[in-house]
């Protein structure tokens, strides 16, 4: 046998060898993540905190709901952060009122099905909301939802915002309405992009304004969030779900992910969207703030 020829044979299986006992290609990570500053957020810190615990990253922000969610089942994206409200109603189609622990237990069973693992949800809720001026509120007395429709349903002329979505989804405006025993005229429901919502309200061009629970405008416009006193809203926890065959190739994945959900809850994750909306700072910013804070990197 040649000797040089030998040299090489060595050469590549050593380097076969180390190539296979290598976790290189298991780390490699896809983190995806929805159109708006909560999620560009959260796809951010994911991203970062996995780079920095040594995995390959691939970050693809800014995707719409249902086509992140058809790329996880596709294999194209591996973890991103859903919310259990969305996961049991557009994409298992289930009505049926739960409570929280319900609804996550739900959405990890029919998920499950589907090869998506969900892990330990965080302590935020960002629910759906209707939110008005503070100081518009307390003048008219309303203080929840069914204050709300009581004023509708007595005369009062109230303007709400509300972007497309919500208006059309089958656990949007209609079923909302009809739980609360009111209907509001066309012309007082203006449909509008989500983050305009809060400018109009602000700027009172509406009267209340469809929000989301952990957006940080709410505290810094000095709005107060209408109770949901009917429990009509499903809980929408923020949850990091994961592809299962992922999970497989990064034994590790899920402590640190779980991890990762545990710092997050509701004023935390309100005051980073403030961050972001209000006060202008960038993302990945915000993003490496929270990881330092929280000692997470």
């Amino acid at each position: 046998m040649n000797k040089n020829w030998f040299k090489a044979l060595t050469g590549l299986l050593a380097c076969l060898s180390f190539a296979a006992m290598s976790p290189a290609s298991a780390e490699e990570v896809v983190v995806g993540g929805k159109n708006f500053t909560e999620q560009q957020l959260l796809t951010s810190i994911t991203s970062q905190y996995l780079a920095a615990k040594g995995y390959d990253v691939e970050s693809r922000a800014g995707m719409g709901s249902a086509v992140v969610r058809s790329a996880q089942e596709n294999g194209q994206i591996d973890v991103y952060w859903e919310y259990t409200g969305t996961s049991l109603v557009v994409y298992n189609g289930v009505m049926e009122k739960l409570d929280r622990e319900q609804t996550y237990e739900r959405v990890k069973s029919l998920d499950a099905k589907k090869g998506l693992v969900w892990l330990n949800p965080s302590d935020a809720n960002n629910t759906y909301a209707l939110a008005m001026r503070r100081a518009d509120a307390e003048k008219r007395n309303i203080k929840t939802l069914s204050d709300f429709a009581d004023a509708i349903n007595s005369g009062t002329k109230l303007v709400l915002a509300s972007n497309a979505e919500w208006y059309a989804r089958e656990d949007g405006y209609r079923p909302f309405s009809k739980a609360y025993g009111f209907d509001l005229p066309r012309d007082q429901i203006i449909r509008m992009d989500s983050g305009l919502t809060y400018t109009a309200l602000k700027e009172e061009q509406v009267d209340t304004a469809l929000v989301f629970a952990t957006d940080g405008r709410i505290p810094a416009f000095d709005f107060i969030v209408l109770k949901d006193d009917r429990d009509f809203f499903p809980d929408y926890a923020i949850t990091p779900v994961v592809r299962a065959d992922t999970l497989a190739a990064n034994p590790k994945l899920g402590e640190q992910l779980n991890a990762l959900s545990a710092a997050i809850d509701n004023k935390t994750m309100s005051a980073m969207n403030a961050q972001v909306d209000v006060d202008r700072i960038q993302i990945a910013k915000v993003a490496r703030d929270f990881l330092e804070k929280n000692g997470l990197i």
